[in-house]
Formats: structure tokens, sequence, C-alpha cells
């Protein structure tokens, strides 16, 4: 820590992932040579970050310092703070601790990954306490769109570091386990030095409905509808997953679940008492066929318009055991997530095509955000009185307006701190300072592995599916300094070659004086040559079409001195 300039007696806060951006959600507090880590999220890859099925952040930092990491706590069970851990855990060798339902999903993350007997994991609930030399955590209860959500409590020598977690303050929560305000409050008069706050809605100025209130939305629709009903939500929202379930066994109809995701779900669900309806409640494919239509749910995956979820396929008629019918209603319970819109849309269009009836998220009160909105963000540094404030997870304009929040609460401004992802503030019973940074930056999963993608990677494949590639095949002897054969230029994605011969024939003219030109060279190689082609062709192409394709030089080097 000495070389981030934190002192023996400071204690450092810092987001590895999960600051001025929404998922990766990796923070750390450290006192001296203890390292409380806080989740260990995924970030799902944008559009242009193309191949790549996950981003999750450089440990490199983590890993220097592994013999000092204490735990790695867990607040809930979402994907942005449970998704990376198969992949930490790869990196570095760290006691995790999660509620039931966290615990359960992450063994099944560990298991598909084959680490699941390597890995050291306890089970914790709010009464919880991990006390370590010179440092303890504890939790308190909060709600969330998924069951067990806990607040962390890092006690040091210097105070106590609040990391809230995802919450919001949901007074009639579907699992009637409501958030421990009282808990809240004594951590707040007993002292709070530092609050890292949730900032995902801080841009809403409301007090986010209760999921009760969309079960009781839900039963409406159950009540009305009289055709066959396919409800799809995420399912990592249990507590949506446990209303779905609910309203279906209360109306007498039989539920059938598809989507891999959705069926581990309903498993944990019913395996830890969320669920509580009997066996005979669920059919499967084959006895949904004989069911008529107001005795049927189809409870599934695909409400994102997600390409491989059940839902699509039903969508899109690929689904080898559903399809739509005439009179089906199908229940979108989720808001489209900012840059899945267009999918929502194209599902949607499918679906009333096939003669089905779409009732969508938030117009229909059939979906509420997980996160609270402004006014439970004031509870909370309310409750908590912090002496210094961080907002979390959300991207900058949400950290912008949280701390506008806490200003309006009472904390001074210069006790208020936007984060990047690696930089570190030191704090002691008075004072908070920027004490340095680290790498931080993004690492792109493609796979399963740890190994990364690197960003020239993904930057060639944008090139590829924007600009096309042009593939350069010939046979050279370097030593006589004789092309054998071609060059052949092959196009994908680039022009079309049958009508592009007389482009592709000079850009072919152009490579065989190209290389014979640089053959000549004393310096002469296979990798020169290439970066010639590679050079000429380009700038040749871009003449011409005012195109950059992505230029593959294939040398075939017959009997040559490398």
């Amino acid at each position: 820590m000495n070389k981030l300039n934190v002192k023996n007696n400071e204690t450092a806060i810092y987001g590895v992932g999960g600051l001025g951006e929404i998922g990766k959600n990796t923070y750390g507090v450290q006192f001296q040579d203890e390292i409380v880590l806080i989740d260990a999220g995924i970030k799902f890859p944008e559009d242009g970050q193309l191949g790549i099925d996950y981003v999750i952040p450089d440990y490199q930092y983590l890993v220097k310092n592994q013999d000092k990491i204490k735990a790695l706590v867990i607040t809930h069970g979402h994907e942005d703070h449970i998704g990376g851990i198969p992949f930490i855990l790869q990196a570095i060798n760290v006691p995790v601790y999660a509620g039931p339902l966290a615990l359960a999903l992450i063994k099944g993350k560990l298991e598909e990954h084959g680490m699941l007997k390597q890995a050291e994991l306890h089970e914790i609930n709010e009464k919880s306490v991990l006390k370590f030399k010179k440092t303890s955590v504890s939790f308190f209860r909060t709600t969330h769109s998924i069951p067990d959500a806990l607040g962390v409590a890092v006690h040091t020598p210097d105070g106590v570091i609040v990391e809230t977690g995802d919450y919001k303050f949901d007074l009639t929560p579907v699992t009637n386990t409501p958030p421990d305000l009282q808990a809240m409050a004594k951590l707040g008069e007993e002292g709070v030095l530092c609050l890292m706050g949730d900032s995902t809605n801080a841009e809403k100025p409301v007090w986010t409905k209760s999921e009760n209130y969309v079960r009781k939305s839900a039963r409406k629709i159950f009540d009305k509808e009289h055709g066959r009903i396919i409800f799809a939500t995420f399912a990592s929202n249990l507590s949506r997953v446990m209303t779905a379930i609910d309203s279906a066994y209360k109306h007498g109809r039989k539920i059938a679940v598809f989507g891999r995701s959705m069926e581990a779900a309903v498993v944990n669900g019913r395996e830890l008492g969320y669920i509580k309806v009997p066996d005979s409640a669920f059919v499967d494919a084959a006895q949904l066929k004989s069911l008529p239509a107001d005795k049927a749910m189809i409870l599934c995956t695909g409400s994102q318009g997600e390409q491989m979820a059940a839902l699509s396929r039903i969508a899109n008629g690929t689904h080898r055991q559903i399809a739509i019918e005439p009179g089906d209603t199908v229940v979108l319970s989720s808001n489209p997530i900012p840059g899945n819109v267009l999918s929502v849309n194209r599902i949607i269009n499918e679906l009333e095509e096939a003669g089905a009836t779409v009732i969508k998220g938030y117009e229909s009160h059939i979906h509420t955000s997980g996160h609270g909105g402004q006014e439970e963000e004031k509870l909370m540094i309310r409750l908590m009185e912090p002496k210094f404030f961080v907002p979390i997870h959300g991207e900058y304009r949400m950290q912008k307006i949280h701390i506008g929040l806490a200003e309006e609460c009472g904390i001074p401004a210069d006790h208020c701190f936007i984060l990047e992802n690696g930089e570190v503030l030191a704090l002691t019973k008075d004072t908070a300072r920027i004490a340095g940074n680290f790498a931080a930056g993004d690492v792109f999963i493609d796979g399963n592995g740890i190994d990364s993608v690197n960003e020239n990677v993904i930057k060639d494949r944008q090139m590829l599916s924007e600009e096309g590639l042009v593939v350069v095949v010939a046979t050279i002897n370097l030593k006589d300094k004789e092309i054998q054969s071609g060059p052949d230029l092959l196009s994908r994605g680039f022009v079309y070659m049958r009508e592009s011969g007389e482009l592709l024939d000079q850009g072919r003219k152009l490579v065989f004086k190209t290389i014979r030109r640089t053959m000549n060279n004393k310096d002469a190689s296979e990798k020169t040559i290439k970066k010639a082609i590679a050079d000429e062709l380009s700038n040749f192409l871009y003449e011409k079409t005012e195109r950059n394709p992505l230029i593959l030089p294939m040398l075939i080097m017959n009997d040559t001195e490398k």
C-alpha cells in the first residue's frame, strides 16, 4: 500500500470494478495487511465488443496482494455481483462468504467451471460477524429484487465502512423479510466513517414501488386472461419468479418452466423455501400440450430479447416444444435495459404477428425496479449519517446526482468523492484524501477461461463486422526472390467478388509489385513482406472505396531462409 501513498494509520477503499459503470461490482476495503473484498461481478459486453462473453475487472492488484485478502463477501446473487467469482478464484485463492441463495448460485457456477471442490465457501446471514486480527465484518438485511440481499459493514480501527449493496426500501416484500431499519440506524448511531452507496436510480426522484405492487398487478392479469399465459422475466429476479408462480397456482394453472437459468432459479427457490407450491403444480412440455389454455402458464427467460433465450425461440417459431397460439397472452415482466430496446421490440412484433397479446413492463404495472430512487437514497444517508460519502454502482451522471443528494442531507461537498476504478481513497477518523491508483481496466472474456481477449482483437472484430476482410494468398521463395504462385485476393464481407473483378485485379497487380520490391530489400523477411502488403493494399482499397477492410496476408514460404 505504501506505493499508493496510504499510511499505516489509514483505511483505504477502492473499486476494482463498479465505479462509473453499471456492473462488474468489485470493491475493496483495506487496513494495513488486511483486505476485505465485497462482491465479484461481471459486466455484459456492449454492442461493439464482438464475440465477447463477459467483461470482468483487471485483478492485477488483487493478485499482487492476495496474501492480504481475508474474505470475499457477497451482497446478493445477481450476475453483476457474483458472475466474476469463477474468474477471480482462478486468479487468487480467497474464502467466499454469501447468503443462502447467493451461495447456491455460486456453487452452480463453480460446478460448471469444475472448481467447486477447491473453493472455500461459507454461508452467512444478517446476524453473521467475521472477525480478523485488525478488522471485522458485519451485515444488515436489505431488500432488492432477489432474496437474501445484504449490506456490508467493515469495522476498521479508523471507523466503519458501509457498502449498501443493491437495495431499495421495500416495506412489503413478497419474501416477507423487510429491510432491517433498526440495524441500519444502529450503525449510524454508533458512527459510520464512510458510506459507499448504490447510485443506480439516482436520476429518479421517486420512492420505488414495492414488489407487492407487481404481485397485485400480476393477479389482476391472471383474473382477466382466459387463454394461455407466457410469463417472461429475469431468472435472477426470484421475487418476480415467486410472483408468477404464486399467481398461477392460486388461479389453478399448471406451471411449465423453460430456459436453463429459469429452471435453476426455480430449483434453488424451492430448495430454500422461497417458492412454496407442491410438485403437482409443475408440468413438463409433454403434459403442457394436453392442458386447456386457461389451465397453463409458461414461465421462461428472454424478457430482454436475448437471441437464444426461450422467449425468442418461441417468438420466431424455432422452439422445439412451444409455439404461439392465438389467444396467448405474453407478459414481459421487466423493462428493456438500454441497448436491448430494439431486440425487445422485435420480439414483441413477432409475438403479435403470431397472434399473441403482449403486456409490457412499467406501463402495465407488471415491473418495478430493484433499486431505490432518490427518496430511498436520502433515507439511507440519513440512517447512516456518514462522515464521508462515495457513490458506487452507477454511471458518472448518476454518481454526481447522488453526491447532490448527500449534500442535501448535510454531508459537506468536500466530504464526498466520485472515484474511478483503481483510484484509492485513504481515510482516517477525521480526514479523507485521494492516495494514488492502480491498474483497474476491463478484461474481456471469450469463453470460460481467465485468459483475456486483447483490445486489438476486439478492434479487429469490429473492423471485420463493419468493413470486411481481404485475404492475400501467395507462395514465395525468399532465398531465390521468386513469386511461385499468386498472389490471389479473396474478399469476405468487403466486396462481392463476381461484381468487383476489376478492383480485385488491380489490387492483385499492386500486391505482386509490392512483394517483388520488398523481397529485394536486404532485410526482407516474411514479416516485412506481410506488413508491406497490408499497408499498400489498405491504402489502395481506401482510395478506391473509402472503406478499410482488414487485410490478412497469408504467405507460403517455400524453401525459405527465415
